[in-house]
């Protein structure tokens, strides 16, 4: 499928029809694939890599272009969409100044996850079915692939991408999904006592490097409080156990009813802090009190917790919750 990303997106570039191209390249090392912009198809035949490490969402990267001159293509996921539509609804993004193509994925592997199963020095992958085939310096490894997925994969939204100018491997089938909402139902069923000391634990590795606010499309003020210097909650490192909280609490209720679950600021944490939970419990909440809604599902939806209805619940049904 690479190659044919590469021949479209030349192709475009060459005909005029898009400026720049948002897409993955490779780092260092084998897993090591980050997000970059194109601007030649030199470039794209160069350096453009699409495959089994590209888990990155593109859709946030393109804010900073939409101040440029003419289209910008990026490559989506289907999971990626959502994103894409959502910042549409927020008017961060404009769709007459974006040319996007879909792309097909069976879902992406977490190279942390692989290291967790004791796979280092990975210097290359591929697909094999229900497996990946894992090239290191030490030799090839097998591993299931249910077992090295991201998370996000793990709950996949199948179906057909719900916004594209046009797909490119589309017939790719996604991951079998499971209950997204299960970890959620755990944290739920503990004590007030457990949970909290669930979240110290984890949130206490926080190092404040601010990649999770980073890397969030929901996540897309001009100006952050967190990076204001008068705020007096500026500092990169946590000084107190109350200051961690207070951070990625926030952040949290900042993107209720508009984080599509994309699962980004738990796939670049480095300390592995499971944030997406956060997210997940504010979802769960929202379909629980108010149906299911799924962000991004399509441009200019209104959020249920922006849209006022008669059906809305009481202030009494969530208290007693």
């Amino acid at each position: 499928m690479q190659g044919k990303l590469i021949e479209r997106a030349c192709a475009l570039l060459e005909s005029g029809e898009v400026a720049r191209v948002i897409g993955w390249k490779s780092g260092e090392l084998g897993y090591d694939t980050t997000p970059a912009v194109f601007e030649t198809a030199d470039e794209l035949r160069a350096d453009f890599v699409y495959g089994d490490f590209c888990g990155a969402n593109l859709s946030k990267y393109l804010i900073k272009n939409m101040k440029n001159e003419g289209k910008t293509l990026v490559f989506l996921k289907l999971c990626d969409t959502y994103s894409f539509n959502q910042l549409l609804t927020e008017h961060r993004i404009k769709r007459e100044k974006t040319y996007v193509i879909a792309v097909g994925c069976a879902g992406m592997a977490d190279p942390e996850r692989l290291r967790g199963l004791g796979v280092t020095g990975i210097t290359g992958i591929c697909t094999d079915g229900d497996s990946y085939k894992i090239d290191t310096v030490y030799g090839e490894k097998t591993v299931a692939k249910k077992d090295a997925l991201c998370i996000k994969c793990l709950s996949c939204k199948g179906g057909e991408p719900v916004v594209y100018d046009e797909i490119i491997g589309g017939d790719v089938t996604p991951p079998e999904a499971s209950d997204r909402f299960e970890q959620v139902r755990a944290l739920e069923a503990m004590t007030p006592d457990e949970r909290f000391d669930f979240w110290r634990g984890e949130l206490s590795r926080c190092i404040r490097c601010n990649a999770c606010r980073n890397v969030c499309p929901a996540c897309s003020c001009e100006s952050c409080v967190f990076d204001n210097p008068d705020s007096g909650i500026a500092q990169k490192a946590a000084v107190t156990s109350f200051e961690e909280n207070n951070f990625h609490i926030i952040r949290a209720f900042h993107v209720a009813g508009r984080c599509t679950d994309c699962g980004e600021c738990s796939r670049v944490c480095p300390e592995n802090i499971p944030l997406h939970l956060l997210n997940r419990k504010f979802i769960s909440d929202i379909d629980h009190f108010y149906g299911e809604y799924q962000a991004g599902e399509s441009e200019g939806q209104r959020a249920p917790l922006v849209n006022y209805t008669e059906d809305d619940a009481e202030p009494s049904a969530i208290y007693d919750r």
